[in-house]
């Protein structure tokens, strides 16, 4: 049998909210199909040049029928979700802090634990301020290609990391770096306690060549109830435009709430 999903954009796969948490289906804006047979094992591409923690499109996932994973946040409340992944680079840190505490929004941090050991004043403005902080894996490996042992040990030292920083568990979410993730990432993640958040809306932000303008027009392009953002820290483009979008979306009647309060 032979299932076919719409995927929007280069690297986001759009899925329908079912209660916060997803069941893999295809979502109303359309691309171009692509086409998967249950058992074919995932690949994941990794590009070559990237800026920060690139996003390929994945290859479609089979999904156990009792499976879940938090691709949108609660679609029924005019909110979204602004997420931030920390794995290369600080560039724009001091200027998503500002803009957050300028606009008294609570935002949600993945961050690996060797940006946190990198960064460690930074992982202590974060959790000082409040914003959630979430498991990244330590070193940013794609995990459909390691084993669960090596899967649970990127989570456990990740943890161990930010909780000495923090005095705060990273459980019990994850978000897997490039979206790799397969049954084995998932089992490994449930038998660790934590469970996989996906993004809504890839903002592109890492992308090598692209402009504020483009970033800008996908984020407010994609606008809609539940959308769950993925930014990054280590480009400098997320912090030149952070203020301006938050402006815009509070403008256009939406609350901006962490992603544990838009469940």
């Amino acid at each position: 049998m032979h299932y076919s999903f719409p995927i929007v954009g280069a690297s986001t796969i759009a899925l329908l909210a079912l209660g916060g948490y997803v069941l893999m289906q295809p979502a109303p804006t359309v691309v171009a199909p692509i086409t998967y047979v249950p058992t074919t094992t995932p690949v994941v591409q990794i590009p070559e040049d990237t800026q920060e923690e690139p996003t390929p499109a994945p290859d479609p996932v089979p999904v156990p029928a009792n499976w879940t994973e938090i691709v949108w946040a609660d679609r029924s409340k005019q909110q979204v979700v602004f997420t931030f992944d920390g794995g290369a680079g600080n560039h724009s840190i001091d200027e998503i802090l500002a803009a957050l505490e300028k606009h008294d929004v609570t935002a949600t941090f993945f961050v690996t634990g060797k940006w946190a050991e990198q960064n460690t004043p930074a992982m202590q403005r974060i959790n000082t301020a409040g914003h959630e902080i979430f498991n990244h894996t330590y070193s940013h490996p794609d995990l459909t290609l390691i084993t669960a042992s090596e899967i649970a040990k990127e989570f456990a030292q990740t943890e161990r990391i930010i909780k000495d920083i923090t005095g705060k568990t990273t459980k019990p979410y994850f978000r897997p770096p490039y979206g790799a993730r397969n049954r084995v990432v998932w089992d490994a993640a449930q038998a660790a306690g934590y469970r996989s958040v996906y993004w809504t809306v890839d903002a592109l932000d890492w992308k090598p060549g692209i402009s504020e303008a483009e970033v800008r027009d996908r984020v407010l392009s994609n606008l809609k109830p539940g959308t769950i953002y993925m930014m990054h820290i280590g480009d400098d483009i997320t912090g030149r435009l952070l203020d301006e979008l938050l402006t815009e979306i509070k403008s256009r009647g939406y609350s901006i709430k962490p992603l544990t309060e838009a469940l």
